[in-house]
């Protein structure tokens, strides 16, 4: 089947061909660099699969160009769908795929890889050293050890977070509208609300998918309740967070320090080279300038690992769409409860 690959960089076409050769090469993908939106869907014409990541632009317009181009597969190499009119799809009669679960380590890992940046300041201590400065004023941290740990989500990348941080000697609070045994089975950790995890936790990490119910999740109420100075992590969706609201809290001292790996206007600033240009968003460009703040650029998923994971369940699932199969990670638009007469 030929398949259109958008938002494509190196290491993609490395791991899809990997991918597609080991199941006896049986697609033909086409690689653009592009992301997908309205105007590009036009180069997917003739093919009958898409194959698109997190910042591509799958709304109604671009999936009823992908339709008349003769498109009926998309394939999400990514677990989020967010950016998918899922509506549309269905009146289309345009089948969606994901990728439902990857090595949940790689995002677990990133997320306390953020908390230790933050907390021991270790993109200065880098910066300092390079430039034979040997001082350390600046870089007092505190232990983890004893700190208590917000987790906002206990699937499976929280629950593991939730381990990493237990190993530290955290004391673990779970918010989730599903609660997880194995976040229960460990030792000294209990789900509550979410405002009594806002007010209690030391450090707050997110891990749950973005839905319209909890767009700006964290926005200037939610950032009241919690505790002066608290530490922030998001390796989840952009959208969770109101950016001008985080803004506003680390100017008042709420927000201590804030670690992102997603933003919520990413789409036009990560995946890119823009070290030559000047960036147009002052919002971003404003949290940047925070000594208090560290951005990595949606690399969190980005392990060997994890791509493999994802590349060989996006070509699987390609293929049993091909072979008339069923689709294990299809996403369907979820079903209306009719309401009692």
């Amino acid at each position: 089947m030929k398949v259109a690959v958008f938002s494509t960089e190196p290491y993609d076409r490395k791991f899809l061909d990997a991918a597609n050769a080991a199941a006896g090469s049986p697609h033909e993908l086409v690689y653009f660099d592009v992301r997908l939106e309205p105007k590009t869907a036009l180069l997917a014409a003739g093919f009958p699969a898409v194959c698109v990541f997190v910042n591509d632009d799958v709304s109604a317009d671009t999936l009823r160009a992908l339709a008349n181009g003769g498109t009926c597969l998309v394939a999400l190499r990514c677990t989020g769908y967010n950016n998918v009119d899922l509506e549309v799809a269905a009146e289309l009669d345009m089948k969606v795929v994901r990728v439902v679960a990857y090595s949940p380590y790689s995002v677990a890992e990133h997320a306390a890889g953020l908390i230790q940046m933050l907390n021991r300041k270790l993109y200065r201590a880098y910066s300092r050293v390079r430039d034979d400065n040997f001082s350390l004023n600046g870089l007092l941290g505190f232990d983890l050890h004893g700190k208590t740990v917000g987790v906002v989500g206990t699937g499976k990348i929280g629950v593991i977070f939730a381990q990493i941080m237990h190993g530290f000697g955290c004391h673990l609070l779970g918010y989730d509208p599903y609660p997880s045994p194995k976040f229960e089975a460990l030792e000294d950790a209990r789900y509550v609300d979410l405002p009594d995890l806002l007010a209690q936790s030391d450090i707050i990490s997110l891990h749950c998918p973005l839905t319209p119910e909890n767009h700006h999740l964290i926005n200037a109420t939610t950032i009241a309740q919690m505790k002066d100075g608290v530490m922030l992590i998001n390796t989840s969706r952009g959208k969770l967070i109101d950016t001008k609201a985080a803004i506003a809290g680390i100017k008042s001292g709420k927000i201590g320090y804030l670690g992102i790996d997603v933003y919520e206007e990413e789409e036009e600033l990560f995946f890119r080279d823009l070290s030559d240009t000047v960036i147009q968003d002052d919002t971003f460009q404003l949290l940047q300038s925070f000594p208090n703040v560290v951005v990595t650029a949606h690399q969190a998923f980005f392990t060997r690992e994890a791509l493999n994971d994802i590349t060989t369940t996006t070509i699987t699932s390609i293929s049993d769409f091909e072979q008339g199969n069923p689709l294990k990670d299809e996403v369907k638009l979820p079903q209306k409860v009719a309401t009692p007469a």
